[in-house]
């Protein structure tokens, strides 16, 4: 029976050499293709702006921003970094902290001065997300709550989290003691006790880790005890979307939102702070699963799409050097099927952009506004 997620991987693996073509004089051409192809799009809609950076313009702009960091891109930079839509909305993936951050980047890569005003405005979002329950539908996640925040924070430096930080420890402590777990910090999201990238505990766990210089020790063990505990859920090289589910060996979701690839993230972390093998373990088993079931059929991007999972080969090959992981990238990059969001960096094409662009740049490539390296 066909499997419904994703194609059979039929190729063949790694045997110590790269696949030819793939050099930037040969991927060039075809990624202007695809940047072009995105703008007209963007100016047919360019009057919605929901989605923010997840799937609207500003996801768009980040796009455009990251390409032109990429020398081999000069000819480009200056049209792409003037691109962008101008539009400005108040959550990180999903609202307006996220579009500030893209739009502060921009206005700095550019010299302008302007780049202070979105700037301050993320700033002052602080206190929006400063208070316990400032969301009823769960306040501590990627995508609307503070984890997003803090994410947003390391892709701009910033350096007024403390409270942040402890917000959510606080809010993860009452909560598994409210729900008795057996485990110190926990959170759920709209009821649901999430474990993967997109909602879940291991991208809370994972930003604290990325600031964990201004956690206390008790603060710190909090963390380290619950990214342990994160280890004890794995099922055969898998997460399950929320804890205690039991993974279906032939429908599992193998996407960064739901399952390994974003969970490995963590694990990516925490091996970069204490070098423990066991985190880089857990994260080749990840690449393992991502090879045998990530070339996934929901498109091209990078929350359920094919380039979201190949990402974690370019996360393995900055973690190890090793140049299997790079060959394995440039395999899933073969697959790219249309998705229904064409544009957008989290669904389409954009994040497929960004993904390419990182192929020709291994040693400097991260998942999108997910950055584990700072």
């Amino acid at each position: 029976m066909e499997n419904t997620r994703r194609f059979a991987n039929r190729f063949s693996d790694y045997r110590g050499a790269l696949l030819p073509g793939q050099s930037a004089e040969a991927v060039l051409p075809a990624i202007v293709a695809k940047i072009d192809k995105i703008l007209k799009k963007i100016q047919v809609d360019i009057s919605d702006c929901d989605g923010g950076l997840y799937d609207g313009p500003a996801g768009v702009a980040y796009m455009l921003y990251h390409v032109s960091e990429c020398p081999l891109f000069s000819e480009q930079r200056d049209v792409y970094l003037k691109t962008p839509d101008q539009n400005m909305r108040a959550a990180f993936l999903l609202g307006g902290a996220g579009i500030y951050a893209v739009a502060a980047m921009i206005y700095k890569s550019l010299g302008l001065a302007d780049f202070v005003k979105p700037l301050t405005k993320f700033r002052n979002l602080w206190e929006v997300c400063a208070p316990i329950n400032f969301l009823e539908c769960g306040s501590d996640e990627l995508f609307v709550g503070r984890a997003g925040y803090l994410c947003a924070a390391l892709v701009l430096n910033k350096d007024q989290i403390k409270s942040i930080c402890q917000a959510i420890i606080e809010s993860g402590k009452q909560y598994a003691r409210r729900k008795r777990k057996p485990f110190p910090l926990m959170y759920s999201y709209y009821g649901t006790e999430y474990l993967g990238a997109a909602h879940g505990l291991s991208s809370v766990l994972q930003m604290l880790l990325s600031y964990q210089d201004v956690l206390s020790g008790a603060e710190k063990d909090l963390v380290w005890q619950s990214v342990d505990f994160l280890m004890t859920q794995e099922q055969n090289c898998n997460w399950p979307a929320e804890l205690g589910a039991i993974i279906e060996r032939e429908n599992e979701l193998v996407h960064w939102c739901h399952g390994a690839p974003g969970v490995a993230y963590l694990f990516a972390k925490a091996y970069l702070i204490n070098k423990k093998p066991q985190y880089l373990d857990t994260c080749i088993r990840s690449g393992e699963l991502v090879w045998q079931k990530g070339l996934l059929k929901k498109g091209p991007g990078i929350c359920h799409g094919v380039a979201g999972s190949a990402y974690v080969f370019l996360l393995l090959y900055r973690l190890t050097g090793n140049s299997k992981y790079l060959y394995r990238a440039q395999r899933q990059a073969i697959i790219s099927p249309l998705s229904h969001c064409i544009y957008s960096l989290f669904e389409g094409l954009s994040g497929t952009v960004c993904f390419l662009v990182d192929l020709l740049q291994p040693d400097q490539s991260e998942f999108p506004l997910f950055s584990v390296f700072v």
